[in-house]
Protein backbone atom coordinates (compact mmCIF):
# COMPACT_ATOMS: atom_id res chain seq x y z
CA UNK A 1 0.00 0.00 0.00
CA UNK A 2 1.46 3.53 -0.64
CA UNK A 3 1.74 6.39 1.65
CA UNK A 4 -0.77 8.33 0.01
CA UNK A 5 -3.60 5.44 0.40
CA UNK A 6 -2.61 5.38 4.60
CA UNK A 7 -3.50 9.22 4.56
CA UNK A 8 -6.33 8.66 2.08
CA UNK A 9 -7.87 6.56 4.71
CA UNK A 10 -7.23 8.38 8.12
CA UNK A 11 -9.08 11.38 6.26
CA UNK A 12 -12.09 9.10 5.51
CA UNK A 13 -11.82 7.33 8.15
CA UNK A 14 -12.07 10.78 10.65
CA UNK A 15 -14.42 12.48 8.40
CA UNK A 16 -16.90 14.04 9.41
CA UNK A 17 -16.12 13.33 12.92
CA UNK A 18 -12.72 14.55 13.29
CA UNK A 19 -12.51 17.52 11.09
CA UNK A 20 -9.23 18.61 12.12
CA UNK A 21 -7.63 14.99 11.87
CA UNK A 22 -9.20 15.06 8.48
CA UNK A 23 -7.95 18.05 7.20
CA UNK A 24 -4.06 17.15 8.66
CA UNK A 25 -5.01 13.21 6.72
CA UNK A 26 -5.82 15.20 3.65
CA UNK A 27 -2.48 17.87 3.48
CA UNK A 28 -0.41 14.80 4.05
CA UNK A 29 -1.83 12.99 1.01
CA UNK A 30 -2.49 15.85 -1.10
CA UNK A 31 1.96 16.53 -0.69
CA UNK A 32 2.05 13.00 -1.85
CA UNK A 33 -0.38 13.15 -4.82
CA UNK A 34 -1.92 16.71 -5.80
CA UNK A 35 -4.05 14.97 -8.53
CA UNK A 36 -5.54 12.55 -6.46
CA UNK A 37 -9.25 12.75 -7.38
CA UNK A 38 -10.24 10.83 -4.11
CA UNK A 39 -8.17 13.72 -2.06
CA UNK A 40 -9.63 16.28 -4.22
CA UNK A 41 -13.42 15.15 -3.82
CA UNK A 42 -12.97 14.86 0.39
CA UNK A 43 -11.60 18.58 0.10
CA UNK A 44 -14.65 19.78 -2.26
CA UNK A 45 -16.83 17.89 0.32
CA UNK A 46 -15.69 19.74 3.31
CA UNK A 47 -16.24 22.74 1.68
CA UNK A 48 -19.72 21.99 1.11
CA UNK A 49 -20.78 19.74 3.96
CA UNK A 50 -18.71 21.59 6.82
CA UNK A 51 -18.14 25.23 5.65
CA UNK A 52 -21.08 25.55 3.18
CA UNK A 53 -18.60 27.15 0.51
CA UNK A 54 -20.22 26.00 -2.48
CA UNK A 55 -18.06 27.68 -5.03
CA UNK A 56 -14.95 26.45 -3.71
CA UNK A 57 -16.46 23.06 -3.34
CA UNK A 58 -17.62 23.12 -6.69
CA UNK A 59 -13.84 23.75 -7.75
CA UNK A 60 -12.22 20.81 -6.36
CA UNK A 61 -14.83 18.98 -7.63
CA UNK A 62 -14.01 20.25 -11.59
CA UNK A 63 -10.01 19.79 -10.69
CA UNK A 64 -11.23 16.26 -9.86
CA UNK A 65 -13.09 15.37 -13.28
CA UNK A 66 -10.98 17.59 -15.00
CA UNK A 67 -7.71 15.10 -13.98
CA UNK A 68 -10.37 11.90 -14.45
CA UNK A 69 -13.60 12.01 -15.82
CA UNK A 70 -14.06 8.62 -14.50
CA UNK A 71 -13.96 9.42 -10.98
CA UNK A 72 -16.87 7.91 -9.94
CA UNK A 73 -16.67 8.94 -6.51
CA UNK A 74 -17.37 12.48 -7.50
CA UNK A 75 -20.48 12.90 -9.28
CA UNK A 76 -23.06 12.14 -6.35
CA UNK A 77 -20.95 14.93 -4.26
CA UNK A 78 -20.97 17.05 -7.08
CA UNK A 79 -24.07 17.01 -7.77
CA UNK A 80 -25.78 17.88 -4.01
CA UNK A 81 -23.53 20.61 -4.15
CA UNK A 82 -24.97 21.72 -7.39
CA UNK A 83 -28.77 21.36 -6.26
CA UNK A 84 -27.80 22.99 -3.06
CA UNK A 85 -25.84 26.31 -4.64
CA UNK A 86 -28.89 26.05 -7.30
CA UNK A 87 -26.93 25.22 -10.19
CA UNK A 88 -29.99 23.73 -11.65
CA UNK A 89 -29.17 23.68 -15.44
CA UNK A 90 -25.91 22.51 -14.63
CA UNK A 91 -26.36 19.54 -12.48
CA UNK A 92 -28.90 18.70 -14.87
CA UNK A 93 -26.12 18.78 -17.63
CA UNK A 94 -23.79 16.67 -15.50
CA UNK A 95 -26.86 13.69 -14.66
CA UNK A 96 -27.05 13.16 -18.15
CA UNK A 97 -23.65 12.84 -18.44
CA UNK A 98 -23.05 10.97 -15.57
CA UNK A 99 -25.36 8.29 -16.27
CA UNK A 100 -23.79 7.71 -19.74
CA UNK A 101 -20.48 6.46 -17.45
CA UNK A 102 -19.82 2.79 -17.14
CA UNK A 103 -19.41 1.72 -13.53
CA UNK A 104 -21.64 4.64 -12.09
CA UNK A 105 -24.17 3.68 -9.95
CA UNK A 106 -27.05 4.61 -11.44
CA UNK A 107 -29.41 4.61 -8.90
CA UNK A 108 -27.42 7.48 -7.23
CA UNK A 109 -27.34 9.67 -9.74
CA UNK A 110 -30.99 8.49 -10.42
CA UNK A 111 -31.71 10.06 -6.91
CA UNK A 112 -29.91 13.23 -7.45
CA UNK A 113 -31.86 13.62 -10.26
CA UNK A 114 -35.17 13.26 -8.41
CA UNK A 115 -33.81 15.94 -5.43
CA UNK A 116 -33.03 18.03 -8.69
CA UNK A 117 -36.52 17.98 -9.60
CA UNK A 118 -37.91 18.23 -6.17
CA UNK A 119 -36.05 20.94 -5.49
CA UNK A 120 -37.52 22.69 -8.50
CA UNK A 121 -41.36 21.19 -7.54
CA UNK A 122 -41.60 19.27 -9.94
CA UNK A 123 -42.61 16.52 -7.98
CA UNK A 124 -44.48 13.71 -10.40
CA UNK A 125 -41.12 13.86 -12.71
CA UNK A 126 -39.11 13.60 -9.25
CA UNK A 127 -41.55 10.29 -8.61
CA UNK A 128 -40.35 9.17 -12.35
CA UNK A 129 -36.32 9.04 -11.29
CA UNK A 130 -37.58 7.78 -7.78
CA UNK A 131 -38.88 4.84 -10.02
CA UNK A 132 -35.68 4.56 -11.99
CA UNK A 133 -33.81 4.85 -9.04
CA UNK A 134 -35.76 1.69 -7.60
CA UNK A 135 -34.99 0.01 -10.99
CA UNK A 136 -31.22 0.14 -11.14
CA UNK A 137 -30.41 -0.19 -7.46
CA UNK A 138 -28.14 -3.13 -6.49
CA UNK A 139 -27.63 -2.56 -3.28
CA UNK A 140 -29.78 -3.49 -0.46
CA UNK A 141 -28.64 -0.37 1.75
CA UNK A 142 -29.62 2.19 -0.59
CA UNK A 143 -33.15 1.59 -0.86
CA UNK A 144 -33.97 2.68 2.45
CA UNK A 145 -32.46 6.32 1.00
CA UNK A 146 -34.49 5.76 -1.69
CA UNK A 147 -37.58 5.60 -0.06
CA UNK A 148 -36.99 8.31 2.35
CA UNK A 149 -36.59 10.55 -0.54
CA UNK A 150 -39.54 9.32 -2.29
CA UNK A 151 -41.58 9.91 0.56
CA UNK A 152 -40.23 13.34 1.30
CA UNK A 153 -41.75 13.86 -2.32
CA UNK A 154 -45.17 12.07 -1.79
CA UNK A 155 -45.36 14.72 1.56
CA UNK A 156 -45.17 17.81 -0.47
CA UNK A 157 -47.62 16.84 -3.15
CA UNK A 158 -50.12 16.10 -0.20
CA UNK A 159 -48.78 19.37 1.17
CA UNK A 160 -49.38 21.14 -2.60
CA UNK A 161 -52.97 19.16 -2.82
CA UNK A 162 -54.19 20.87 0.70
CA UNK A 163 -52.32 24.32 -0.04
CA UNK A 164 -54.48 24.24 -3.14
CA UNK A 165 -58.12 23.19 -1.60
CA UNK A 166 -59.92 26.98 -0.48
CA UNK A 167 -60.01 26.94 3.05
CA UNK A 168 -63.84 28.05 4.53
CA UNK A 169 -63.31 31.10 6.08
CA UNK A 170 -64.94 32.03 9.65
CA UNK A 171 -67.66 34.11 8.33
CA UNK A 172 -68.75 30.64 6.24
CA UNK A 173 -68.76 28.34 9.24
CA UNK A 174 -70.76 30.75 11.30
CA UNK A 175 -73.16 30.85 8.61
CA UNK A 176 -73.50 27.29 8.38
CA UNK A 177 -74.31 27.05 12.20
CA UNK A 178 -77.09 29.77 12.70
Amino acid sequence: MKTIDKYLFQALDNYPYSLEETIESLDYAFSYDAKNTMVLCLYGRIQAEQLWNYEEAKHYFQEALAINIHALEVYPYYLQTLILNEDYEEAQKLIDFALTIKGINKSEIFVKKAILLEAQQQFKEALAAIKNAKLSTLQFAFESDILEIEKRIKDKIDLMKNKKKPRKSKKDSKKKSN
